[in-house]
């Protein structure tokens, strides 16, 4: 199978936006056609290779776990309606194209989208394990003291932060400061479903496992309801946008083998072949490619218990 780094849907449908990995179209004036590529993004640079498949796996992760939490969840509306490429659209594409672009290809609501990132930690990892070896603080909140790293919190913290452009760099805030982007009732709700979605995404993890260290998700506002609805949006708990970990393999003071694009980020040999930070025109060395994809592989199959195939 052929890697997907760009689409060519311009003929066909309108191009609204173009992410890091995703390419948004719109179907219609209620409807948007999500495509996620192969590309993958680190050290704040879109990397110049891929990594095969990788769209069609967190296109079909984020179908389960949606459809998992409208369940769960039933309160919080998701944007998710279908996955495929719609079959009118279908007739009009070469067939070639469309076998290509159709296992990565999500619908979705058109929806107002909020302009902060909400992050749930269950651990301190990352940023959070950073920021507390300087002064046991992280955004503003004060932390217990004695704490290591990849230490479980005794309850998950909410830390939301911006949502940057393409080419820019997420800058974590304050809640205040997520309150004055979005309004104070308007992060309250997102802060407390982040809070409900982790509980019940790591409860379902932990079963198979595996150990949600932390996600992201982000919401939008469905404009069109008395009154507006917050609504879950964008991609849930893939190895994009969440810290997982094998429960097997867990142990508290060091830093964690990870089913996700850390590996990349964390590989010596990259970071001193490249010096790839806030550069452009870079290369994964090979090895790093087949591995990503081997994590991103066995996290699809171990969340949802089945082989992952080509699709």
């Amino acid at each position: 199978m052929v890697a997907v780094t760009s689409t060519t849907l311009g003929d066909y449908l309108p191009l609204v936006a173009t992410g890091k990995v995703r390419e948004i179209y719109e179907l219609d004036d209620h409807k948007l056609l999500f495509v996620t590529t192969d590309r993958i993004s680190a050290f704040d640079v879109i990397m110049d290779n891929s990594i095969d498949q990788k769209g069609a796996i967190l296109t079909h992760l984020s179908e389960f776990w949606f459809k998992l939490m409208q369940k769960k969840i039933p309160s919080l509306p998701t944007h998710f309606l279908s996955t495929g490429i719609p079959s009118d659209l279908k007739q009009r594409l070469p067939s070639d194209l469309g076998a290509q672009l159709d296992s990565r290809s999500m619908v979705v609501k058109r929806l107002k989208v909020l302009p902060i990132e909400s992050i749930v930690r269950g651990y301190i990892t990352g940023s959070a394990w950073t920021s507390y070896q300087k002064d046991g603080t992280f955004v503003g909140i004060s932390l217990p003291a004695g704490l290591q790293e990849s230490q479980k919190f005794d309850k998950p913290i909410w830390t939301p932060s911006t949502k940057a452009e393409v080419g820019g760099k997420d800058e974590n805030i304050t809640a205040q400061q997520a309150a004055d982007l979005v309004g104070p009732e308007i992060v309250t709700q997102i802060r407390d479903f982040s809070l409900q979605l982790y509980d019940e995404a790591s409860i379902y993890a932990a079963a198979r496992g595996i150990i949600v260290a932390d996600t992201k998700f982000e919401f939008g506002i469905d404009e069109s309801s008395t009154p507006p609805l917050l609504v879950l949006v964008d991609e849930v708990l893939t190895p994009d946008s969440s810290r997982f970990w094998s429960a097997e393999r867990y142990e508290i003071g060091r830093s964690q083998e990870s089913f996700d694009k850390q590996h990349l980020r964390g590989n010596d040999a990259f970071g001193q072949l490249n010096s790839p930070k806030g550069k452009t025109g870079v290369t994964m060395p090979e090895a790093i490619v087949a591995n990503t994809f081997t994590r991103y592989k066995e996290a699809y199959e171990t969340l949802l218990g089945c082989t992952w195939q080509d699709k």
